[in-house]
């Protein structure tokens, strides 16, 4: 299921509800100006196997290939999906890893005006889920969120991957992203 928000909302608020609503999906539009009504466009240009990483200002965005990926330390993370009644084994890198590539805040860095930062994933199909930058550190939030690459041992589907964003606390699947192409840091300023 896609929620779909429009741009009518503030950057501020935004944040704000991203910050208290663990269930918050958002379609094809996110923050951007406030008063643009305009539906944003679908996700950035990817090459096929690789994840944008962008953190805040001053900081230089990578591209992640799946070879290097594979190399990073792995965690597993197990959720319940209720539209199959099954439950999913995933393997993956943990996000706050990931961020902290490109200066994520995390840990007894992230205070303060930190603590409104957000992160935006984007699937190669436009779809965007929005997470508080608190949320995925285990220091603040005890669930996990991870990018992965595999589901029971497999690589993922073509459906699914090469790359999909696991939220493990959440209640339904709505902020996983499948086919996710970019992970990018934001300030609610």
């Amino acid at each position: 299921m896609k929620c779909r928000i429009r741009k009518t909302v503030g950057i501020f608020a935004l944040a704000g509800i991203a910050a208290l609503s663990p269930a918050l999906c958002v379609g094809q539009a996110i923050a951007g100006q406030a008063g643009d009504s305009a539906v944003s466009p679908a996700a950035p240009a990817s090459t096929a196997g690789t994840l944008l990483l962008k953190g805040l200002a001053g900081h230089e965005p990578i591209t992640l290939g799946l070879p290097a990926f594979k190399a990073m330390p792995h965690v597993a993370v197990t959720v319940h999906n209720p539209h199959s009644n099954a439950d999913e084994s995933y393997s993956g890198v943990a996000l706050i890893e990931l961020l902290a590539k490109v200066g994520a805040p995390r840990g007894k860095e992230l205070h303060g005006k930190g603590l409104s930062d957000y992160v935006v994933a984007t699937g190669s199909d436009g779809y965007k889920a929005v997470l508080a930058l608190a949320e995925i550190d285990p220091e603040f939030h005890p669930g996990s969120v991870i990018v992965a690459d595999q589901m029971d041992g497999k690589p993922l589907d073509a459906k699914s991957g090469p790359f999909k964003l696991v939220v493990s606390e959440d209640k339904r699947p709505a902020r996983s992203v499948r086919n996710l192409v970019s992970v990018e840091v934001r300030a609610a300023e």
